[in-house]
């Protein structure tokens, strides 16, 4: 029952496509399924990715699901020369990866092979690092946010024609299958996808979860 706007349908409907278009480009993202701009609960809209089984994931494939989460808010901007507060569970996921990547799983050449992750819970009240490492570990978490960000924003401009054909299906539709994005976006079967953009960093994120904006 929530009344929207046009204009925040329209944003929406970029922000969805956004993620869909750079998932269905990227070599290593997992492609989305099905998209909504339909209302849900707090979610304005929705995206159902359709992740693969594996035991571990190489950088590559944790960089470019990185970039499909941030899909969206480089939509808004390319779209709109604005970015909204759509993208919050976005930056939530990306925010919590990026510290994981570089403080946890040792991904990142400055801070090297270190995992300050404490299995025993010993150090919940303190950080088991000086606050010049705190620092480093900020700035190389927003180099690794920002780049991935940089990429989404470069993959879609060059596919500027996908992206708002996918956005004017949803805006008439609401609701898009696999099918419709495989008609819209590339005629490509779930693998054998051609790799887009640079990987822009060294470091890795945790697989993404469904994206609710």
């Amino acid at each position: 029952n929530k009344i929207i706007t046009a204009d925040e349908k329209k944003t929406i409907a970029f922000h969805e496509a956004g993620h869909a278009t750079i998932s269905w480009l990227l070599q290593y993202a997992p492609p989305l399924v099905k998209v909504t701009i339909v209302p849900r609960g707090q979610s304005l809209g929705a995206a159902w990715y359709l992740p693969e089984e594996r035991s571990i994931t190489t950088t590559e494939q944790l960089l470019d699901q990185m970039c499909s989460a941030l899909g969206g808010r480089a939509a808004e901007q390319i779209m709109f020369d604005k970015i909204s507060t759509g993208a919050l569970s976005d930056l939530e996921k990306v925010t919590k990866q990026a510290y994981a990547m570089v403080s946890i799983y040792g991904l990142n050449k400055r801070v090297g092979n270190l995992s300050y992750y404490d299995s025993q819970g010993r150090d919940y009240f303190t950080k088991p690092y000086s606050e010049d490492t705190a620092k480093m570990i900020d700035e190389e978490v927003s180099l690794l946010i920002e780049a991935q960000y940089q990429r989404a924003i470069e993959v879609l401009t060059a596919h500027k024609d996908k992206l708002e054909a996918l956005a004017e299906k949803l805006l008439t539709d609401e609701v898009i299958f696999k099918e419709d994005l495989e008609q819209i976006i590339i005629p490509m079967a779930l693998d054998g996808k051609e790799p887009i953009g640079s990987m822009g960093t060294d470091t890795q994120a945790p697989k993404p979860e469904p994206c609710e904006s």
